[in-house]
């Protein structure tokens, strides 16, 4: 503990991030100084199992000063501040900021922040467009200025049935005296199941919203209701979501990025006073903000700062499936490298199953028992099968609008969103619903459509469409099995997104038993994945009340129970194990150029090191350590070097052994991209428009190629417009006549120089237009 003292081109995965033109040559669409209007946003992305609500977001954007903000001026004095140096340093971060505004306000333009942070980042957001964030990026105190995006509750289904518990516990504790921030969207303390483990909140949201306190109250069931995995803990709610409006006349649940931010900057100084030394211990924030994985992201930074202020900040990966290794598709802020990044696991030993049997005129082509993805029993039924081509609502009705599969069932493939696929089968009329074409989802887990809902076998269902193409018909005897071995125990669940570096474990996430405020039900989704490790991260805080942050991560991810099945883009270092964590001698955790051990006993101790690669890609890594063993002084740290050179994508681990314990750190690397990151730049009717970043296939996964910058330069007159963290989509601004500064262009012959950097590093892709002036 920290110490006192001194419009989409790509159909699936492809929408516009919500970004913001300068007023200068380059204006928005819709008029001067206004921001472009973005087709979609990534909330629209297809999620693998749960679609999620649209919502149109006001032109707001986070700005990040260059000032230090409170918890960096903690990391430069070494950890160690006293609560009045702290209050001083928060109210220069304060000082910072209004300095920015008035010289902003100075060029006419005033501006009045949403939320201003000063403790995990010094920054502030506010609505702004064209002239303003021109002023902005231009102004030598701001590092940057970045889009507000929309993060959504990272749980895939509720169902009210009975669940299992998460089975992650530490003899002799149960997370007494530990605080966990919960950044959600409001719990409902009253419920008898919390057992009054609930502190009073703060609600960061307000503004007339409706408080929506459902998934909130979830997850802190999860950590201290009864059965939960930290009942002695207390529970800190910090609402930065809720019912709020959608932009498009109604409301849905969900929180801003800039609200996510400002309760990481109230979890470290819950009494608002400058002074985080009441910082919690941990702060569970189980929301996703989609493919938002930008190391530099304003989230990313205020989880970092979090951490530096002796605050872990647990996070769920997201639920969007398998992704290419590089970019991945976790979500922020599970994307921070200093979070704790948690995927979802399947460890029920038991499922919903059905007994199928498929045949086509004497053929029997499939009998048997089969998980059932819904969590509607089959009943006993004979159905003839219709394959409609798409899973697209339309596929589902002929030209006449006449059902295609009413009463029926319905055999369609799942594409990279079975619940989708699946509800449209169900609105047509299906009986029943046949998923193919994907891994299939894990019993139980969509939500209740009245049907059934079935993964067949790939192989079964590519011969019952070459069935049906060829003119037969084929039925399908479908009756209750009840339940049976559950075989996806002991994996990643197909829905928890992956990555490259994240996440760094998994913990039990389908399936558990908690709360709402309507009474129990069970929860599936790495946001109850999330809860389950900030509980056990209680608990181990409770063991070792010495153990700072940071150590607390390395000890959780290092410990973990490697799973046979899964890769470590899906997995990390495995399985969540609070036990091994809190006997582990050492902790050992990434940095810069290696890895750093830490004693966290009283007494010597000497580490064995050892490099593994674990994927079983044909290209050639060499990976080497700058040492195999090492001593370590009691409560001291040594840092090791590691050598990684790989020819394209690579991961492993290195496995520390030292006082009868192991730890692992994992390793990855990434081919850096080569692609163009620019597809089309056109300039029409004094339009620009920028297809800016890609999104393609490997292996049959989704890998998605944004970018950290895209630069709009009017050359040999500077640069126009900057946007960052940009995800691949359309971005459209207006021509206006004028110059960076604002000075209008004398008639004549001009270029426009569009650079897209990629994340990660790479070379830029660059593109020229001429236009001329008249």
């Amino acid at each position: 503990m920290r110490l006192p003292r001194a419009e989409p081109r790509r159909a699936v995965l492809l929408a516009a991030v919500a970004v913001t033109a300068t007023g200068a040559l380059l204006a928005a669409r819709s008029g001067a100084g206004q921001a472009p209007a973005p087709s979609t946003g990534a909330e629209s992305w297809v999620g693998l199992v749960a679609p999620r609500p649209p919502v149109a977001l006001a032109p707001r954007v986070i700005v990040v000063l260059r000032a230090p903000s409170l918890a960096q001026r903690v990391a430069a004095a070494g950890g160690r501040a006293s609560p009045s140096r702290e209050r001083a340093w928060t109210r220069d971060a304060l000082a910072a900021q209004r300095a920015v505004l008035a010289r902003v306000a100075a060029h006419g333009v005033a501006l009045r922040p949403d939320y201003s942070f000063s403790r995990v980042l010094d920054g502030f957001s506010v609505r702004a467009t064209g002239t303003a964030v021109a002023l902005l990026e231009h102004d030598p105190g701001v590092a940057g200025v970045y889009p507000v995006r929309v993060a959504y509750p990272a749980t895939v289904s509720t169902a009210a049935a009975p669940g299992i518990r998460a089975g992650v516990a530490l003899r002799g504790f149960d997370g007494g005296g530990v605080t966990i921030a919960l950044l959600d969207t409001g719990v409902d303390a009253a419920v008898p199941y919390l057992r009054g483990r609930v502190g009073g909140g703060i609600d960061l949201v307000g503004g007339g919203t409706s408080a929506d306190e459902k998934h909130g109250t979830e997850m802190a069931g999860l950590v201290v209701g009864g059965g939960g995995v930290a009942t002695g803990a207390r529970i800190l709610p910090i609402r930065v979501a809720g019912s709020q409006p959608d932009g498009r006349g109604g409301s849905a649940v969900y929180a801003r990025g800039d609200q996510l931010v400002a309760g990481l900057d109230r979890a470290v100084d819950p009494n608002d006073d400058g002074d985080a030394h009441d910082a919690a211990r941990v702060a569970l924030v189980p929301l996703a903000e989609p493919f938002a994985a930008f190391p530099d992201s304003p989230e990313a930074r205020a989880v970092a700062g979090a951490l530096a202020l002796d605050t872990l900040v647990v996070t769920p990966a997201g639920n969007d499936g398998a992704a290419a290794p590089g970019y991945g598709d976790v979500s922020a802020p599970g994307s921070a490298p200093a979070a704790l990044t948690v995927g979802a696991a399947d460890t029920r030993a038991t499922a919903p199953r059905a007994h199928v049997l498929i045949r086509s005129g004497l053929s029997t082509l499939f009998a048997g028992t089969l998980p059932l993805a819904g969590s509607v029993a089959a009943k006993r039924a004979s159905l003839d099968v219709a394959a409609p081509r798409t899973s697209r609502l339309t596929a589902f009705f002929s030209t006449s609008g006449t059902s295609l599969v009413a009463g029926r069932a319905a055999l369609t493939p799942a594409g990279a969103a079975p619940l989708a696929a699946s509800t449209n089968a169900a609105t047509a009329g299906a009986a029943a619903v046949l998923l193919y074409g994907s891994r299939p989802v894990p019993a139980g887990v969509l939500v209740p459509l009245g049907v059934p809902v079935l993964s067949l076998p790939t192989s079964v269902a590519h011969a019952l469409l070459a069935r049906l193409a060829g003119g037969a018909t084929a039925t399908v005897a479908l009756a209750g099995a009840g339940d049976g071995a559950n075989p996806d125990r002991g994996r990643v669940a197909s829905f928890s997104s992956t990555g490259g570096a994240k996440p760094d474990l998994v913990a039990p996430g389908v399936a558990l038993a908690t709360v709402d405020p309507g009474g129990p039900v069970s929860v599936n989704g790495s946001s109850a994945a999330a809860a389950v490790v900030a509980g056990a991260a209680a608990l181990l805080a409770q063991a070792h009340p010495r153990l700072d942050a940071a150590r607390l991560r390395s000890l959780l991810a290092g410990t973990a129970h490697a799973l046979p099945d899964d890769a470590v883009t899906a997995q990390g270092t495995g399985l969540v194990d609070a036990s091994a964590a809190a006997s582990a001698a050492v902790a050992a955790s990434p940095a810069p150029g290696g890895i750093v051990l830490t004693n966290v006993t009283d007494h010597p101790l000497r580490a064995t090191l050892a490099a593994r690669r674990l994927d079983h890609g044909s290209s050639r890594v060499d990976v080497a350590l700058g040492q195999t063993a090492v001593g370590l002084a009691a409560r001291r740290s040594v840092a090791v070097a590691l050598h990684v050179r790989a020819a394209g994508p690579a991961y492993g681990v290195v496995v520390v052994r030292a006082g009868g314990s192991t730890v692992r750190v994992p390793w990855t690397t990434r081919a850096r991209t080569t692609q163009p990151l620019l597809g089309a730049v056109t300039l029409s009717n004094r339009v620009l428009t920028i297809d800016a970043g890609r999104v393609s296939t490997v292996s049959g996964s989704p890998a998605i190629l944004p970018l950290a910058r895209l630069d709009v330069e009017l050359v040999h007159h500077g640069l126009l417009a900057r946007l960052r963290d940009v995800l691949p989509g359309r971005v459209t601004f207006a021509l206006t006549g004028r110059d960076a500064a604002g000075r209008p262009l004398p008639p004549g012959g001009y270029t426009i120089r569009v650079v897209a950097t990629p994340v990660g590093g790479g070379p830029a892709t660059v593109r020229m237009v001429r236009f001329d002036l008249r």
